[in-house]
């Protein structure tokens, strides 16, 4: 791994009682349930305890089976500190970030802005193209430009070449992801996306080894001693079963196989490592984040940002940590740490 990790012992940690925020409005739903009772019992595991609050798929949040209501500046039940293990819109994108915010309880992840940025595809890749940095061809699609002017769209997608991948520019877990290998296939494509998102983004395919990086924030004690703000893991080989990474082969056992060190050379390796810790910074991330890359020999690019990746038991992010000598109880206690950390400095400024 690069860099030290330092978590803090337990006994310098105490007991924090954590609201893991689970469930949520977006089609990744399920997912979130179960990478929320992940997180419980690593927290658990770590002597902490844990308040269970669950929103419902028409948004209402629940606790212990009753309807929850908060009051800005009153936090949420009490907590120290909140888990939001929230996947997809309405709950990654900034929108219970700013919530968390006006209840003034600290968090883990990233904040508004960098949730928001990072959960917007086209907006994402736009950073990284005005920072230079690498990527594959990418075109940004709205529902509207593509009602009035569908053929003018058409023509622009034919420099990206095919096959391409259509995407809801809002939506994680390969949902509403379509593979186009026929020009004549890119309208119903697009209309597929659109029925998730009102923004598409349409991406040239890159023949590549698809590597994932995990990316684990560093207290500041250790950064402003000369440390590097955030951690950085070994880089992990997705092997898929099926032909490209869509929903089951995240989430179904047997769909995909994570081989870390990933099989890629070691300048590569470094390369990977350099522009996910690049990525993290550039975009104002917090805390955690899981890079996604393409990798052609000596070749990397950089594919997605993740800002609350799965914490499922299949889940590539805890892996590439443990992997790395993170193991997962810690490393979910160790985001905890870090959200109180920033949220007690945030406080120390005047608003």
């Amino acid at each position: 791994m690069s860099g030290a990790v330092g978590t803090r012992a337990q006994d310098d940690v105490g007991g924090l009682t954590v609201a893991v925020l689970a469930g949520g409005r977006s089609s990744e739903h399920d997912v979130s349930l179960s990478s929320g009772e992940s997180v419980r019992t690593g927290l658990r595991e770590r002597g902490h305890e844990v308040v269970w609050v669950e929103i419902a798929r028409d948004g209402v949040w629940r606790h212990e089976g009753e309807d929850l209501t908060v009051t800005p500046g009153g936090g949420l039940l009490g907590v120290d500190v909140v888990f939001p293990v929230l996947h997809g819109p309405f709950g990654e994108d900034g929108t219970v970030q700013g919530l968390l915010e006006t209840l003034d309880v600290a968090y883990v992840g990233a904040g508004v802005a960098a949730a928001a940025l990072c959960m917007n595809k086209v907006l994402f890749k736009d950073l990284m193209s005005a920072a230079n940095l690498p990527q594959v061809d990418y075109v940004g699609v709205s529902a509207e430009r593509y009602r009035r002017s569908p053929s003018a769209v058409l023509a622009e997608l034919g420099r990206l070449g095919l096959p391409v991948f259509v995407k809801p520019a809002h939506q994680g877990s390969s949902v509403g992801i379509a593979k186009v290998a026929l020009h004549e296939e890119l309208d119903g494509a697009l209309a597929g996306a659109f029925t998730h998102d009102s923004l598409v983004i349409v991406e040239a395919m890159a023949q590549a080894v698809e590597v994932e990086c995990g990316v684990l924030g560093s207290p500041s004690s250790e950064w402003t001693a000369g440390g590097p703000p955030a951690v950085v893991s070994e880089p992990g080989e997705i092997v898929l079963s099926g032909e490209w990474y869509d929903f089951e082969a995240k989430y179904a056992p047997g769909g995909m196989q994570l081989v870390v060190p990933a099989r890629i050379s070691p300048a590569a390796s470094a390369r990977v490592r350099e522009l996910a810790l690049t990525a993290f910074t550039a975009t104002g991330c917090e805390g955690l984040a899981r890079v996604d890359f393409f990798v052609d020999g000596e070749r990397v690019l950089i594919n997605e940002l993740n800002t609350m990746p799965g914490f499922t038991p299949t889940s590539v992010y805890g892996k590439l940590l443990a992997a790395s000598g993170v193991p997962y109880a810690e490393l979910v206690e160790r985001l905890c740490l870090l959200g109180l950390e920033r949220h007690d400095q945030r406080r120390q400024h005047t608003y």
